[in-house]
């Protein structure tokens, strides 16, 4: 995948850049409306992330101008202002979804992947271990017939291990994945998350195991 990032402010978009090209997604970056119709006038994305607060045009109007030039590529307005008129309106003007800051690693990845899988008419991708799923177009987290109600470092930290299911996934890794912004977090934060995590699959066939020296493990118990 390959995406467009307009973001103005320079340590939220190398942060981005360098962490989804860890996910092996890979991105060019302008920091300005004008760079950003270029850039997408001139090439192809496969979505574009759309900051508003942009210092020489606002990313609704960017958006209105480009969806009547016929951009068709999907947008993903990503800002601070998450008030229900100002997503609505992102929607009036074209965007495909509507992320506010601060958000999770995770999650911002499942919505570039559910917009991408969208724009090439791919059938809803949905993971599986034992009797849990996870529907990356939405996303959520079903465990048999029964949502699970996650806060946002819980549904990181069950994705991360979900995607490796059945591997340890290190410490600092998975730790990276669910506190990516926040470098005062310290070393048992994780083991907390996990705690609550644990507790909201019990009396399931899934487990998280801590595997000595390697770190955490998702596996599906046999019946």
């Amino acid at each position: 995948m390959r995406i467009l990032l307009i973001e103005d402010e320079p340590d939220v978009a190398r942060w981005l850049m360098r962490a989804l090209r860890q996910s092996g997604i890979a991105s060019e970056h302008a920091p300005t409306a004008r760079l950003g119709q270029a850039l997408a006038s001139g090439a192809e994305f496969d979505v574009v992330v759309l900051d508003l607060q942009l210092p020489d045009q606002h990313g609704f109007d960017w958006l209105s101008e480009m969806r009547a030039k016929g951009l068709r590529t999907p947008v993903l307005v990503l800002t601070a202002q998450g008030a229900l008129h100002d997503r609505v309106e992102g929607l009036h003007r074209g965007a495909d979804d509507y992320l506010t800051k601060p958000f999770e690693l995770a999650e911002l990845e499942a919505r570039l992947a559910a917009l991408h899988r969208r724009s090439q008419g791919r059938a809803q991708a949905m993971v599986t271990c034992g009797s849990l799923r996870f529907d990356s177009n939405h996303p959520s987290f079903w465990l048999g017939d029964r949502l699970l109600a996650l806060t946002p470092r819980e549904h990181a930290a069950l994705e991360a291990l979900l995607a490796r299911a059945g591997t340890p996934l290190g410490k600092s890794r998975l730790a990276e994945r669910v506190f990516p912004l926040d470098s005062t977090v310290g070393p048992d934060a994780i083991e907390q998350v996990l705690h609550r995590l644990r507790q909201k699959l019990q009396g399931s066939d899934l487990r998280i195991v801590t595997v000595r020296g390697l770190g955490y493990m998702l596996e599906a118990q046999a019946a």
